[in-house]
């Protein structure tokens, strides 16, 4: 007769379907198995094949998973690198995902960037899932204008570089007398090396190539394509590796094309400069292209005769490397290649920016993080039953609030798949807080309730409306202390204040009004 009651309760009915629809929005499968495709480097054999890099804020579950590869299954992220180590260069490959059939050749490299085939629509935050995250200040105060001008920049040049799940958003502190007023940018990047992000963004990116101390092109604009191909860029077959003391220098390169308005500006330039003859015959002119970068000289390079005054638009760019040894010069020669690269195609920043604090989590320690967090969240629920369990003596309070708590999780769970919410550490606090707050509202609720019962006070309303004034008190409490958290610290405790407004008004709202409505039905005999 009570379950009857229990599950005719329109509040109970509510919170069965406010459940299922956060389990749909969460869609949870434990057995998927595959590699997910989290970014494909442009220009390369993944992308000239017509793979596509996902969108960023598409529901992770919606993802493009590899299958195989060349009739490989591929499991986990493990298959994926035993099977991409096997292959061989200019080879046909065949790699099947659960959306289509690609057949590509393998040229330098396959390009994309992989990880474990997702289990829900859960997104796990840095801490999480491992990462970098770097917390930048613009040197000089912008408009909103500058700022996404600032922020687009920084997605195209990271993007372009080849690193995958980038989210970048602009966080500033509250105005006085509130806050400081700073402007900052949070730049969170999954699988990045702290090195590689403090190089792409630490720096404005200034490119200019210059004659005679004039300006012939710079990055962006003025560069039509820039060759990321084996054929046209790597190490300087001509001028290659040499060994110096102490290490190795590898020299690379690769060819440009330059706007019709760059070219006749070079030409410009060099057609009043003077042509010199060397020894061996060769003919230059006797001023150099100078390449610099951030008002760093990068490289040097003779410009042949019969390039004065010709509007040229297919020109080669070198640089080098310098390692312990070959293999290392040849690595940082490649790595130099394509930050420059990078920084060709995207054009310089429009503001020199300051890093002002860069975390770095390795994967293994978030995937520790994520197991210790479920253990501590059940542990905890089981101790909480135990307590109230010896307190009431009552095992059916003990099981509801139990299942209230679990209801709790979900629901929150799932209004963040459903908004795209990132679960980090920040944010299991917010969790932890928001289940602690749920079982104080509940054990007030609880006491008010067997308070009337020994009173002998069947005003049901009363009882609880004097409860509810009690929760409804420290909810209001508690969203006015978190509110600015959101904008405290750069946003950098956002997840947690969040995540802790989201979990009180879920119980506030939903779970709290429907574990008062199943203790006033087991209660009332």
């Amino acid at each position: 007769m009570k379950a009857k009651k229990i599950f005719t309760s329109f509040r109970v009915i509510f919170l069965i379907i406010a459940l299922i629809l956060a389990i749909v929005s969460i869609n949870p499968n434990p057995m998927r198995r595959g590699v997910a495709i989290g970014n494909v480097v442009q220009n390369s054999s993944a992308a000239q094949a017509g793979i596509l890099s996902p969108n960023p804020t598409a529901p992770p579950m919606t993802r493009e998973v590899i299958e195989s590869i060349d009739n490989t299954p591929i499991r986990d992220i493990k298959d994926y690198f035993n099977k991409v180590e096997a292959l061989e260069q200019n080879s046909t490959i065949n790699i099947v995902t659960n959306r289509a059939v690609y057949n590509l050749r393998l040229e330098e490299e396959l390009g994309l960037s992989v990880q474990n085939a997702p289990q829900s629509n859960i997104r796990k935050g840095l801490d999480l899932q491992g990462g970098t995250r770097v917390l930048l200040q613009p040197e000089e105060k912008l408009s909103q204008e500058d700022i996404d001008i600032l922020i687009a920049n920084m997605k195209q040049r990271l993007n372009v570089y080849g690193l995958s799940d980038l989210i970048i958003r602009q966080s500033d502190d509250l105005p006085p007398p509130f806050g400081t007023g700073n402007q900052y940018i949070v730049v969170e990047i999954a699988g990045a090396t702290k090195e590689e992000v403090s190089e792409l963004l630490a720096k404005q990116g200034k490119f200019e190539a210059k004659i005679a101390n004039k300006t012939a092109f710079t990055g962006g604009d003025d560069i039509r394509y820039v060759c990321r191909t084996p054929d046209c860029a790597g190490i300087d077959p001509q001028r290659g590796c040499s060994d110096a003391e102490g290490g190795s220098v590898c020299t690379f390169r690769f060819s440009i094309t330059l706007s019709q308005e760059a070219a006749e500006r070079q030409a410009d330039i060099t057609r009043t400069l003077n042509i010199i003859t060397e020894e061996n015959g060769r003919t230059y002119l006797d001023q150099q292209l100078i390449m610099v970068l951030d008002d760093a000289e990068v490289d040097q390079l003779n410009i042949g005769s019969e390039l004065k005054g010709s509007a040229v638009t297919e020109i080669s760019i070198s640089g080098s490397g310098v390692g312990i040894n070959r293999q290392d010069a040849i690595q940082v020669a490649l790595d130099n290649m394509k930050r420059l690269q990078t920084i060709l195609i995207t054009g310089s920043l429009p503001v020199k920016i300051n890093i002002i604090k860069t975390d770095t989590t390795s994967p293994l320690l978030g995937e520790a993080f994520i197991n210790n967090a479920i253990f501590i969240g059940v542990l905890a629920m089981l101790a909480v039953a135990l307590v109230i369990f010896i307190r009431y003596r009552k095992l059916k309070i003990s099981l509801t609030m139990v299942v209230t708590m679990v209801s709790e999780v979900i629901l929150l769970l799932g209004t963040a798949a459903l908004i795209g919410w990132n679960i980090d550490l920040a944010a299991i606090a917010g969790i932890l807080i928001a289940v602690g707050t749920g079982v104080d509202d509940q054990i007030v609720i609880t006491d008010e309730t067997l308070k009337g019962e020994s009173e002998r006070i069947y005003d049901w309303k009363k009882r609880l409306k004097r409860a509810f004034f009690i929760i409804m008190g420290a909810y209001f409490t508690t969203v006015v202390a978190m509110l600015p958290l959101v904008f405290a610290g750069a946003g950098l405790l956002k997840g947690f204040a969040i995540t802790t407004i989201i979990g009180v008004s879920i119980g506030v709202f939903i779970t709290r009004p429907t574990y008062a409505k199943i203790i006033e039905i087991l209660t009332n005999d």
